[in-house]
């Protein structure tokens, strides 16, 4: 006789998806903090929490703090369609109130970034992907 079917199953399967994204992302945003420790940045913070949306990466280097969004997909192609004008927007909010909370970056250039992760790909780092509207 077959197994009942459990009724929590799919709920299972859903929690290990997203627990599987969840590290994945974590995986992408630590290849893209070493590219740019590799380029003599300082990651200032890791997804950094604000009231309008979580910035992946922080980092500053002489005069310019970078905002980094990082993107983890199948193929660097879908990590460069999965950003919306409705994300970017939330990034560059996001951005303005972290620099409101950090005084000492007042004055800093300030430039925002994407870093595109694919498997069986180098990171693609796009520099000042988009700006502030």
């Amino acid at each position: 006789m077959a197994e009942a079917a459990r009724p929590d199953a799919p709920i299972e399967r859903a929690r290990a998806r997203r627990q599987a994204a969840f590290t994945r992302g974590l995986a992408a945003e630590a290849a893209a903090a070493a590219l740019f420790e590799a380029e003599g940045f300082v990651i200032l913070e890791r997804r950094a929490r604000t009231p309008r949306g979580e910035i992946d990466l922080v980092a500053r280097r002489d005069g310019l703090v970078v905002f980094i969004e990082v993107k983890a997909r199948a193929s660097l192609r879908f990590a460069a369609e999965s950003i919306l004008l409705r994300q970017r927007r939330r990034i560059i909010g996001a951005a303005e109130i972290y620099l409101s909370r950090h005084p000492e970056l007042a004055g800093l250039d300030m430039r925002l970034d994407v870093v595109l992760v694919a498997p069986g790909a180098p990171p693609l780092h796009l520099p000042g992907a988009f700006e502030a509207e």
